[in-house]
């Protein structure tokens, strides 16, 4: 029993990666920026989740995923041209087909009825091209009456250098069929390979009244004459292979009519002997599924050549999350022990820390690549966030009655799993967004000179030591007035409050705030831009936004690569130490008393570089005591809390650059504003790590009397020496 619930649960993890692979080549299709490999992967894709779902007796989902899959090879053999108006159709099904999965994962009944609409759109596609089809037809027909085994052979070849003739044995196995594969699709591929000769071998038949039909008692045997390599012909049989008796003969080489006996290569067997027992997932490649030579073989042409074998294919395996997980918290205690043993040594008499220093820093080198490593096991693409994006946009324009086509690029962009589970609700609340409040209506834009289709782009890409996503539209962007306007009448705002227009637009994050006239199911309740601000700030990340009237908006999220182990600074304040991010940190100095200008009600305006940057001290912030008063006798680090909002943070020391560990306190203490998380320094002591978007707005609010709650709060967790 609990071997059949782990191969369910890899059944489901396949599931998972398959349907993004079906999503992402449909959009393709769609786009019109697809070959003749997108939609063979589309459709094996497809059939691999209908094999496996056959396995384990989802009916329904087999179902479906046959009728899914029986339109995507009438689009294959060319019968169907992949038009707008049917790519719809099969996006619909690729919804659908990944709710059944859902709901099949989940234990939930699936209603006969549920798809019904959905299939019948398929079976008219189905319909139509049998039609014109007369292979189709011909491949349907039904009894055994009449059935005729004569050689199949396909249309005119062109037998030009090169062909190779293969020898081919295929008796399919029970298992074969009751995990929903059929013979006829095998056939049909060989027929587009070349030219092809099968003889069936019907010995096996029993008595029409002993038949059974979920048992193959038919086997071929024939040639294919072919251009393909050994290697394509295989992959015709790559989903049945342990479910079914295999032999292919690999030729012998004719290159032209006088090529002589001995500068042929010698014909190879290659053999597919796989238990059923070991054979792997339906509709998955075959894992140990390899030709019979060994990669140290090399094949001589005609013209005594040498080939080099082939580079061996990488391989994977599946691993526990909650496994990586305890590697990870292994990794970060070795970073702390390794800070620690960084302390003694410092601690030592020159002398004899000479030798350790040398060990230490190469422990400290394999230390982090170790980290790296680790890290990289955790991390995941983007793309599986983004590839439930098209389906949304799909939906909310069709709610709308509004065009829009989503642009998505940098799904490969990977990123901590810690942050990707985080990632799906902020995108969705801007995507919602976006369709609602930010594309107009057809009409409308081709009032204002735009196309009547609106355009969405989703961007992701490395940045700076973090990972950057943008949502961008080509819409009508903010009115800033109405915002200002809604924002007093809420009384958000004070009613003699004079904003810019950046800051006009910003209001859009104040909590309750919505221009919505009316409440529906996409937006106007007033939850979405605050808690998406909210959640990403959570995560260490910022958000900005930046908007032109009538052009569009976007909104850029800034987030940390990691929610494990990161790089910082080492600060000191007072008798106090902390930890700023390293990504945060722009540049920093030691300004000269003539650099910085006093001015009522700040803390002063550094001139730097021609620009002035506003300045705040830790000490105030926190409210702790300094031990530096002057300052030019202190050290400013430049970070910025986001777009434009670039200010200087005044504090006593630099301690030092150090990879910490991070530790949340939010569980035990509650959010302290200006803290992001706490850490163990090599001393020992407990430091927290600062969050800088919050220092920002303790600065801009410091009679919030904020400050004494991080006080009281910093006092509560202090670790006695």
């Amino acid at each position: 029993m609990v071997a059949l619930d782990q191969l369910k649960r890899t059944f489901f993890d396949e599931c998972s990666e398959l349907l993004q692979q079906i999503e992402a080549g449909l959009t393709d299709i769609r786009e019109g920026q697809s070959t003749d490999d997108t939609i063979n992967a589309v459709f094996r894709g497809v059939h691999s989740v209908k094999g496996g779902a056959g396995m384990f007796g989802f009916d329904a989902l087999v179902e479906f995923a046959h009728v899914f899959e029986t339109v995507l090879d009438c689009i294959r053999r060319g019968s169907l041209a992949a038009e707008p108006d049917v790519v719809d159709v099969l996006l619909v099904a690729s919804d659908l087909l990944s709710d059944l999965v859902q709901m099949s994962r989940s234990g939930e009944t699936i209603a006969p009825g549920s798809v019904s609409e959905c299939r019948k759109s398929l079976e008219r596609l189905i319909e139509g091209d049998k039609v014109d089809d007369p292979t189709t037809a011909a491949d349907s027909s039904a009894g055994l009456d009449g059935i005729d085994f004569t050689p199949v052979r396909a249309e005119a070849f062109d037998c030009s250098d090169g062909i190779r003739s293969y020898t081919i044995t295929f008796r399919p196995k029970p298992e074969m069929l009751k995990k929903a594969n059929e013979p006829l699709y095998i056939v049909r591929e060989l027929r587009k390979l070349g030219e092809l000769d099968l003889i069936a071998e019907t010995d096996a038949l029993p008595p029409l009244a002993e038949l059974q039909c979920d048992h193959p008692y038919i086997g071929w045997t024939g040639t294919l004459r072919t251009t393909a390599t050994s290697a394509q012909v295989e992959e015709v049989f790559e989903f049945v292979v342990g479910d079914c008796e295999l032999e292919i003969k690999e030729p012998i080489l004719a290159e032209s009519e006088d090529t002589t006996e001995s500068t042929a290569a010698p014909p190879r067997v290659i053999e597919h002997a796989i238990a059923a027992a070991a054979a792997p997932l339906p509709g998955g490649p075959p894992q140990n599924s390899t030709p019979s030579s060994t990669s140290s073989e090399t094949a001589e042409s005609a013209s005594g050549a040498r080939v080099p074998p082939a580079k061996p294919a990488a391989t994977t395996t599946r691993i526990e999350l909650e496994r990586i997980d305890r590697v990870v918290n292994m990794v970060g205690e070795l970073v702390i022990s390794q800070a620690m043993l960084g302390q003694i040594v410092q601690d030592l008499p020159e002398g004899i820390s000479g030798r350790l220093s040398q060990v230490l820093e190469e422990v400290v080198h394999h230390t982090r690549e170790l980290k790296d490593s680790v890290m990289s096991m955790r991390a995941q693409p983007v793309g599986s966030v983004f590839q439930r994006m098209p389906r949304l946009v799909r939906e909310l324009s069709t709610k709308t009655g509004k065009k829009i086509r989503l642009e998505m690029s940098g799904e490969t962009t990977e990123v901590d799993r810690s942050i990707i589970e985080r990632l799906g609700d902020p995108l969705t609340h801007i995507i919602r967004n976006a369709v609602d409040h930010g594309i107009e209506s057809p009409a409308e834009r081709l009032a204002v000179g735009k196309s009547d289709e609106g355009t969405i782009r989703l961007a992701a890409e490395h940045r700076g030591g973090r990972i950057v996503i943008e949502v961008s539209d080509d819409g009508a962007g903010i009115n800033s007035e109405r915002v200002l306007k809604k924002a007093r009448e809420r009384g958000l705002v004070n009613p003699d409050a004079t904003l810019s227009e950046d800051e006009m637009n910003n209001l859009v994050f104040l909590p309750g705030f919505s221009t919505a006239e009316t409440v529906s199911d996409i937006s106007g309740r007033g939850v979405g831009m605050d808690v998406v601000r909210r959640n990403i700030q959570e995560i260490g990340g910022r958000i900005m936004l930046k908007s032109i009237r009538s052009r569009g908006m976007t909104i850029q999220l800034a987030l940390p690569l990691t929610l494990a182990v990161m790089d910082g600074m080492v600060i000191k304040v007072g008798q106090d130490t902390y930890v700023m991010p390293l990504s945060a940190i722009i540049e920093c100095l030691r300004p000269a008393r003539s650099d910085i200008s006093n001015l009522i009600g700040t803390s002063g305006m550094l001139q730097l570089r021609g620009d002035l940057v506003p300045l705040l001290h830790l000490s105030d912030l926190l409210d702790i005591s300094s031990t530096e008063g002057e300052s030019d006798e202190s050290v400013v680090i430049i970070t910025e809390a986001g777009e434009d909002s670039r200010f200087g943070l005044i504090v006593d020391e630099l301690c030092g650059h150090q990879q910490v560990v991070i530790k949340s306190i939010e569980e035990s203490y509650g959010a302290v504003p200006g803290i992001a998380a706490a850490t163990i320094l090599g001393n020992g002591r407990v430091a927290f790590i600062l969050d800088v978007e919050k220092l920002w707005d303790l600065g801009a609010s410091p009679s919030s009397g904020t400050a004494r709650s991080v006080k009281r709060s910093s006092a509560a967790m202090a670790v006695p020496n």
